[in-house]
């Protein structure tokens, strides 16, 4: 398959990622920073569902495309859902990511509440090849920032994201998300001096993440 043409930068684009991922040319991202469905059929207090929550086949053909498009050397980080650490497991280590870190980042409150008051969020830090020891590594124990939900049901808050990308993306990087929800890891790449790529699904997302781009 051959790709004439880079995804311009600094943008954000509606529709399925694998497709428009396969659009990409292979080794073109410097950091990946995604927080994909946690195939959980996640339902909001106010009734708002998630994309793509209620099955896991995109899964694999998902991490594919990310491990092909991302720079050799390089890491991605992606939260999930921890339920399902089994499926996104598998997909990480088929695509060919190796796990080098695991995130957590504890909650002042619970987001829920069954056996155990759900009081944190999780990713993993995966790595394509082997990329170089940072000179300052980040706690993998982080502090989290209620973002009242207000531009999506599962809305991470920038100022959270922001470290990741400094330690993670090269000065001037590209940083892709494939599930760019609202837009906030586009926000914090550019708070950050970074590109970025986002991709989303759902039109009304895609929308929201589009006004809080251009927003003064």
């Amino acid at each position: 398959m051959s790709h004439p043409h880079a995804m311009p930068h600094n943008c954000v684009r509606h529709g399925d990622c694998i497709r428009l991922m396969r659009r990409m040319p292979p080794a073109s991202v410097d950091f990946i920073l995604t927080d994909p469905p946690y195939i959980c059929r996640y339902r909001s207090r106010d009734g708002q569902t998630l994309r793509n929550d209620d099955n896991g086949r995109w899964v694999a053909p998902a991490f594919a495309e990310m491990f092909r498009v991302l720079k050799p050397d390089s890491l991605c980080v992606s939260f999930y859902g921890w339920n399902k650490v089994d499926v996104f497991m598998e997909a990480w280590r088929i695509a060919g990511f190796q796990p080098v870190g695991h995130l957590v980042f504890c909650k002042g409150y619970a987001s829920s509440r069954r056996f155990l008051g759900a009081s944190h969020e999780q990713a993993y830090l995966l790595a394509k090849g082997r990329p170089s020891m940072p000179a300052m590594p980040l706690s993998d124990m982080r502090d989290w920032v209620y973002t009242g939900n207000k531009h999506h049901p599962t809305e991470k808050p920038v100022s959270v994201l922001e470290p990741l990308i400094e330690a993670f993306c090269p000065p001037g990087g590209l940083v892709l998300d494939p599930f760019c929800g609202s837009g906030s890891t586009l926000l914090a790449a550019r708070n950050c001096g970074r590109a970025f790529i986002g991709l989303e699904l759902d039109r009304r997302h895609h929308g929201t993440a589009l006004a809080r781009l251009q927003a003064p």
